[in-house]
């Protein structure tokens, strides 16, 4: 069965110079779908704050063609076993919006009634920008970020980009409610219809050319990230 994979790692700085400056390196990775690596950024810092592009520490999300490729990518491709050392999440995709080049999900038996709503979910977004609307989309996107980063709903949340135009979002809430409450402005807390507000301005004029939301069910957490032994209990992957 075709799985997801998430995952974060500090790497040194000419490994990731290598990842970006020469894709080739990692199309030697059997079983693999697709793939997206992409530099953390801090969500709601400043543009122009040093903690905005964290350039030693890394995102790499994959489609698998199943398990097992996971594992022997992690067990054999030196990429992959510094990954190992890391932190990583396995995913069942339960729900998609939008579509991304790369990306095989035709096929595949989604099912969102695999999370109730009191359920731990997790969501990555991928955007690919228009250049010229750039401007709009970090005028529009920063106030979400700040949403976000400061909910009480949320267990960890963090966003990645590729330059030149890449852009992504990795959130793990403590429920469905709580994520979708976020998502259409109906979560007790300050200003909370920052999100819904920002949908509204890219469905008047979009700020992307592809742009996917992926929803996941965690099936399982392996490692450590920033010191901390896991970042949403095992408990909840059920």
């Amino acid at each position: 069965m075709p799985i997801f994979s998430y995952h974060l790692a500090n790497v040194p700085f000419l490994m990731g110079l290598k990842l970006f400056l020469c894709p080739s390196y990692l199309r030697s990775i059997d079983g693999i779908i697709h793939y997206e690596r992409m530099t953390v950024m801090t969500l709601g810092s400043s543009i122009i704050s040093p903690r905005r592009m964290l350039f030693r520490q890394i995102a790499f999300f994959a489609q698998w063609e199943n398990e097992s490729s996971l594992d022997y990518f992690l067990t054999n491709h030196n990429f992959g076993k510094i990954l190992a050392k890391s932190w990583h999440t396995r995913l069942e995709l339960v729900r998609q919006w939008g579509s991304l080049s790369g990306l095989k999900t035709s096929n595949l038996e989604m099912n969102n009634e695999k999370l109730a709503t009191d359920s731990v979910v997790v969501a990555v977004t991928i955007a690919r920008m228009k250049f010229f609307q750039i401007p709009r989309f970090i005028h529009w996107g920063k106030p979400v970020e700040k949403l976000v980063r400061d909910h009480p709903g949320k267990i960890f949340a963090l966003a990645s980009i590729r330059l030149p135009n890449t852009v992504s979002t990795f959130t793990i809430w403590k429920s469905v409610k709580e994520m979708t409450d976020m998502v259409n402005g109906l979560s007790n807390i300050p200003q909370p219809k920052r999100h819904i507000d920002a949908m509204k301005e890219r469905e008047r004029k979009d700020f992307h050319f592809e742009f996917v939301t992926l929803r996941f069910k965690p099936l399982s957490e392996v490692g450590k990230w920033m010191g901390n032994e896991v970042i949403f209990s095992n408990r909840h992957l059920i």
